[in-house]
């Protein structure tokens, strides 16, 4: 049985207001990590904030293993909710922080001590546990609002509302690594709303693209990559953007921003008929030699070097294009020729995925 269902939830904020989040169905599976992924005013904190039990839907209803919550309140439906900002008790100690919600619900001292103790460790927060929070960094107190939510054992699900945006760039790492170890231990549902692509594919193991109140595609990090379902979702996901060109087939190949772009025969025999788009990833365009039937006739525009990898604007016709390399690839002067990596075209009628 999932742990989460969304049954034709949607939301308006006022009754002849816009939806925020329009009508939809929805499971979050036990024990697997989502992200929530799209722009601000997407609908990522309204979904989470209903399924806390912060706001309640105009329509449809939430279950949670099986049981009708829509009108349960928020202390009564064993959610750890973690906020974009941190939410912590100034005049507590950093111990008496974490152990509040277990002194709440009447846990021994013991258990608490060892509680606290495991999380704290796994958090890096022991040399500050007799610490006031009042005069700690932000990252810090996000860090005990994390531990706030880790710290029970009887939590249905841990959402997280960007609750990484005031910490350290260097520590985000680490914590986005201790939070899947956490959740591989626990068995928690973990729901992540973030806009930071990275993030959503680094940490969740299912990611849920959204744009104006609506879920536009769900699936792994790597679905998401590989096979995008619109071409918002191509743009959206992969950095630099998926490479999107509006295209017809024509007599030996595709003809893309004025250019005849050579494919195999084969692809050609199943691409649609009329005006369509095309796409491929940058990781999937590479230099060729200029005497392949396949190869498309290019020149460098410009070179971003990103370290470890650079990032090439290259011609196609008289369209753009990026395609990403590594630093020990020559890049040649002058006119050059590239490759798509077989299979690796996308084909979209509509801005829908249909090859």
């Amino acid at each position: 049985m999932s742990r989460i269902a969304l049954s034709r939830t949607g939301h308006r904020y006022g009754p002849a207001g816009a939806y925020a989040l329009e009508p939809f169905d929805f499971e979050f599976d036990e024990a697997c990590s989502y992200a929530l992924l799209g722009p601000s005013g997407c609908g990522k904190t309204t979904m989470l904030n209903i399924i806390s039990g912060l706001v309640r839907p105009s329509e449809g209803k939430v279950l949670i293993r099986g049981q009708d919550v829509t009108d349960v309140p928020t202390a009564g439906r064993n959610i750890a909710q973690v906020f974009q900002f941190p939410v912590v008790y100034q005049s507590k100690t950093v111990y008496e922080n974490l152990a509040f919600p277990l002194v709440c619900r009447g846990w021994p001292r013991d258990r608490i001590r060892l509680r606290v103790e495991e999380i704290s460790n796994l958090l890096g927060l022991d040399e500050s546990l007799g610490r006031r929070a009042v005069g700690l960094t932000a990252d810090a107190k996000q860090l005990i609002s994390l531990g706030r939510g880790l710290v029970r054992d009887d939590v249905v699900a841990l959402l997280l509302d960007e609750p990484l945006t005031v910490i350290d760039p260097q520590l985000k790492t680490h914590l986005r690594r201790k939070l899947k170890e956490i959740i591989g231990r626990s068995k928690l549902t973990v729901i992540y709303v973030t806009h930071d692509q990275n993030e959503a594919m680094t940490f969740a193991q299912q990611v849920v693209v959204m744009s104006a109140g609506r879920i536009v595609q769900r699936g792994t990090p790597e679905e998401l990559f590989e096979m995008p379902g619109t071409t918002y979702v191509g743009y959206f996901i992969g950095s630099p953007a998926m490479n999107l060109f509006d295209a017809a087939v024509s007599e030996g190949g595709l003809r893309i921003a004025g250019a005849t772009v050579p494919v195999p025969p084969e692809w050609l025999a199943t691409a649609p008929e009329g005006a369509f788009q095309v796409g491929i990833r940058p990781e999937y365009v590479s230099f060729a030699d200029a005497s392949d039937p396949l190869a498309i006739p290019t020149r460098v525009l410009g070179i971003e070097d990103h370290g470890s990898v650079r990032v090439l604007d290259v011609e196609i016709g008289n369209a753009r294009a990026k395609m990403k390399v590594d630093r020990e690839t020559s890049v040649p002067e002058g006119p050059a020729a590239l490759a798509f990596a077989p299979g690796k075209l996308r084909v979209f009628v509509d801005d829908r995925l249909v090859a």
